[in-house]
């Protein structure tokens, strides 16, 4: 081990570098300063950030979009000033109660904010070890990505083994994700994306895919047991044609309802339409747990998950990371590499 990848001290009077957005904003208003180093309490680690993911969350608590969210994340200005919520690194310091975790323990996670900086205090309910086969930059990109495409598919949408899945949206973080995971879970994927995601999607193991700028997979003949909607762009009444008679729609779209109250409308409006109809329709609201972050961990170890990263950015180019997915259509996760850390041995990837 070199003395640069050394877990080190931290005294409270120690500074690192971080993304500090002063005001709410684009990503233009995000500035690398020196700020203090966190302290850990309580079932807490402070972890050495070798990488972070960015991923929509990012993007709502930069612009402080819907205006709404303000009150739980402060009305003026980020309560947080140091965003960022994905990332994977080594455990530097453990507080008490820390249970297993100890320093040097590499480990990946998700946080409230403060992810992209070179420290991040995570309490070990948000954390899970980074599992053999994966870089540190691919276990950065899991987290947010994997447990709502977990959660939506095994959770809320109940997808068993052998049943029929369409995904729609596809090509981004999570639909690249959840394409690998119903496949895990034993499902029948069809999935929907633009021309240029065809080929990497197919590659996921999709068993189909539907190129939307040519097709309405609206109008398609299949029938689906369930359908995770990532984009919002078909009415319900659309998507409920290629639902099967007890099929379940779950949505984890941003679809846009303005600067207020954002797609508080559009959540609204299918759990209403749920009340009338025999289909299910549920919105999904992903909440960070250990158990599932241990699971996507599980399912990498077997050469069963992958996460897709199409941009790496180093750390003091955070807003270009930023404002790349802010302008939507990015395939996969975009990453921002903060320590660089040797590479990991990759398993070779089964053919599917």
């Amino acid at each position: 081990m070199s003395e640069a990848d050394r877990p080190q001290s931290t005294p409270e009077c120690a500074t690192m570098t971080a993304i500090v957005a002063p005001r709410y904003g684009s990503s233009e208003v995000l500035r690398t300063q020196q700020v203090p180093r966190p302290a850990v309490g309580a079932g807490e680690v402070l972890v050495r950030v070798r990488a972070a993911a960015v991923c929509s969350g990012d993007v709502h608590l930069l612009t402080g979009k819907p205006y709404a969210i303000r009150l739980g994340f402060g009305l003026r200005r980020p309560k947080d000033p140091v965003i960022g919520h994905d990332f994977a690194g080594d455990v530097v310091e453990a507080g008490p109660e820390a249970g297993e975790f100890t320093a040097g323990d590499a480990v990946f996670g998700a946080v409230d904010a403060g992810a992209f900086a070179e420290y991040v205090r995570v309490p070990i309910e948000r954390l899970a070890r980074v599992p053999a086969g994966l870089t540190m930059a691919e276990a950065a990109a899991l987290p947010d990505a994997g447990m709502t495409a977990l959660q939506g598919l095994r959770d809320v949408g109940g997808l068993r083994a052998g049943q029929a899945v369409l995904i729609n949206g596809a090509s981004g973080g999570v639909g690249t994700t959840a394409v690998q995971v119903a496949k895990a879970l034993g499902a029948e994927v069809t999935a929907v994306c633009s021309t240029r995601h065809v080929e990497v999607v197919r590659s996921l193991g999709a068993d189909r895919v539907i190129d939307y700028t040519t097709a309405d997979f609206t109008r398609e003949p299949g029938r689906y047991d369930v359908l995770l909607d990532l984009v919002g762009n078909r009415a319900l009444t659309a998507c409920r044609r290629v639902l099967a008679p007890e099929g379940v729609f779950v949505s984890s779209a941003g679809v846009p309802g303005g600067d207020w109250v954002g797609p508080l409308v559009w959540v609204a409006k299918v759990m209403l339409t749920g009340l009338v109809v025999s289909q299910t329709m549920r919105p999904l609201l992903m909440r960070p747990r250990r158990a599932d972050l241990e699971f996507l961990a599980g399912l990498a170890a077997e050469g069963k998950l992958r996460p897709v990263i199409e941009r790496r950015h180093p750390l003091v180019a955070a807003s270009a990371a930023v404002g790349h997915v802010a302008d939507g259509h990015a395939q996969g996760k975009t990453v921002i590499v903060v320590h660089d850390h040797p590479a990991r041995t990759a398993p070779a990837r089964s053919a599917r």
